[in-house]
């Protein structure tokens, strides 16, 4: 009910004075005003509020509450004047704590900086870093690899090779063709 008579007004307002002044006329002082609602997302169920006031200055001083996802209610209480939107939150402060670590998270976190800074010491005396051993398999992976590399590479050379020889060849048996010879006409 409240939701309508809060749209009723609002559609209801004063707004003959916009088309009477141009963007160059400045506008007339602030009309003070004030709203509220409260809604929810079924019947009977509040869980947002929000209320509103205007002043002839133009300062706008506000309130608005809602129930967050952990079902905690969070207020924001706000003045918005001519230097800006000003909020200020309310029982808003274990929204900005950080989680505690578990024990696994603690214990990985000290691993990895442990690994982190032996790292950086070998770096920083150029130390090369131990590399894990190849496993028998990767071992015989890459042993394989690269026999086949090396056949294909020969392949590669010896085709090249007979193309260089059948180039020359045809380069002995060919006759030139000068288009610019005019003597046979």
């Amino acid at each position: 009910m409240r939701l309508t008579i809060a749209f009723i007004n609002i559609c209801l307002a004063d707004v003959s004075y916009v088309s009477e002044y141009s963007t160059t006329t400045p506008l007339p002082p602030p009309k003070p005003y004030s709203f509220q609602y409260e809604a929810g997302r079924y019947p009977g169920h509040i869980d947002r509020v929000h209320q509103e006031t205007g002043d002839e200055h133009g300062i706008i001083y506000g309130r608005y509450s809602y129930i967050d996802p952990k079902h905690k209610v969070r207020t924001v209480e706000y003045t918005a004047d001519k230097n800006g939107f000003h909020p200020a939150l309310i029982n808003f402060e274990d929204a900005f704590i950080q989680p505690a670590d578990s024990e696994a998270v603690r214990l990985a976190k000290e691993k990895h900086f442990r690994l982190y800074h032996k790292i950086a010491e070998a770096n920083a005396h150029n130390i090369s870093p131990n590399l894990p051993r190849d496993s028998a398999s990767v071992a015989k992976a890459k042993d394989r690899h690269n026999e086949l590399y090396h056949r294909i590479a020969e392949q590669h050379a010896a085709i090249a090779a007979q193309r260089e020889v059948e180039r020359r060849s045809y380069e002995a048996t060919s006759v030139a063709n000068d288009v610019n010879d005019h003597s046979t006409y």
